[in-house]
């Protein structure tokens, strides 16, 4: 009998992505996390974007492009929320954010994008720690990332989404000695922000529109909106 061939893991999603990017691997912790819900929110918004699943009205509320829900259980609450009605970005952000952490943070875990670490706080309470894995992955989407930022290079759209959703959260200067904090840098994460990818990121107009809508939504909900 022949054996079946191995089921292969779905792709990343680009929350997902985004939250090993925040990972430092050298304190164990996630930047940004008093606001990682609003950013990993508008990852799962972008990551539906990218993938036609999600337009604006012209309001500039968005909405679910329907038949086009996605699989995956980590988007598709989003989509469903938006298939409703459609809905202001920031209201949307505040209510899919809240349950994105730790669903997200399982699929690093079950992927071995991370490790979880036993410790013993004190000598006494159990608790776990965060380690990096060893498949590499962060290291090789913080080199995507810092191709773009730093040396110029034009962007796959995913991944000019994913800079751009780093710059949104506000950690960049946190990244100092993989992706330098000077100028340049700067005006390149902020032209992201806005949708200005290049030639080379294959993506519709629709698409750059909503996601350049996401994450300016993302940044407004990190810089102005009450934290919780």
């Amino acid at each position: 009998m022949t054996a079946s061939p191995p089921v292969q893991p779905p792709a990343p999603t680009l929350p997902e992505d985004l939250l090993l990017l925040l990972f430092q691997p050298r304190s164990g912790t996630i930047a940004g996390e008093n606001t990682l819900y609003y950013v990993l929110a508008g990852a799962v918004l972008a990551d539906l974007a990218l993938d036609g699943r999600l337009t604006t009205t012209d309001r500039g509320r968005l909405s679910s492009v329907a038949g086009r829900a996605p699989v995956d259980d980590i988007l598709r609450p989003a989509w469903d929320y938006l298939s409703d009605k459609p809905r202001g970005a920031q209201t949307t952000l505040a209510a899919i954010g809240p349950a994105l952490r730790e669903p997200v943070l399982e699929r690093l875990v079950g992927r071995g994008d991370l490790h979880r670490e036993p410790r013993r706080l004190f000598g006494l309470i159990r608790t776990t720690a965060l380690r990096e894995g060893a498949n590499g992955r962060r290291v090789r989407l913080l080199a995507d990332v810092r191709r773009v930022l730093v040396d110029g290079v034009e962007p796959q759209a995913r991944i000019a989404a994913l800079a751009a959703l780093l710059s949104a959260s506000g950690t960049l200067p946190q990244f100092h000695r993989e992706i330098p904090w000077k100028s340049a840098v700067i005006t390149r994460a902020k032209r992201l922000e806005q949708g200005d990818w290049g030639a080379s990121a294959a993506a519709e107009a629709i698409t750059r529109t909503v996601t350049a809508t996401v994450v300016n939504s993302t940044v407004v909900a990190i810089t102005v909106l009450p934290r919780s």
